[in-house]
């Protein structure tokens, strides 16, 4: 299978699967404010539509670099790693997942597993999955679309935080969130809501 094959089925997998899975998913008790999720869902939209090759072939876009195809192969298993960081975390979250910002019956911090590594491994995961298909397209349009999702998600994260500081208070969501970094492991625990 070629580099390009491997990635677009990465992807498609990807996306069939956690769809299929949103059925197993606890009844939502509240949700986070439509207009407050507006922004970081065209951002990260806006940044799909530029991350895959179609759109770099639409907009006349050459390559900036060439990975090869050992190379094209190493970024599409970093891909293929950042799906299954994600479904690890998604399978450690049980019911209490949701695509959106929500609180789901039963809902309480979730701080082992993937949690215990970044405070949004699901994010974290896809955005190393946008890197390596980013990387490995290099182009200005599959760069900049890696640059609005990582940007998108992190909207999304301090609003999730936010919502979540709210719903489950103050104390016990703080006390994770000095702990635990926001995206990048090992990273700094993120600024204060």
């Amino acid at each position: 299978m070629s580099p390009a094959r491997l990635f677009a089925a990465a992807w498609v997998i990807w996306a069939l699967s956690w769809i299929a899975a949103a059925a197993w998913s606890g009844r939502t008790e509240r949700r986070a404010a439509l207009g407050d999720v507006w922004l970081y869902r065209s951002i990260i939209v806006v940044g799909a539509v530029l991350l895959f090759h179609r759109t770099s072939e639409a907009l006349g876009a050459g390559r900036i670099w060439h990975v090869g195809y050992d190379g094209a192969y190493g970024l599409a298993g970093v891909a293929i790693a950042g799906f299954l960081f994600t479904w690890w975390a998604r399978l450690h979250l049980g019911r209490l997942w949701s695509g959106a910002v929500t609180r789901k019956e039963g809902h309480r911090v979730v701080d082992t597993g993937p949690y215990a590594i970044v405070r949004h491994p699901i994010y974290t995961g896809l955005i190393l999955a946008t890197l390596g298909t980013a990387v490995a397209e290099a182009t200005i349009p599959a760069l900049t679309g890696l640059v609005l999702i990582s940007f998108g998600f992190w909207l999304k994260a301090r609003l999730e935080e936010r919502f979540l500081t709210a719903e489950l208070g103050a104390e016990a969501y703080g006390a994770y969130r000095r702990r635990v970094p926001m995206l990048l492991p090992f990273g700094p625990t993120g600024p204060r809501l």
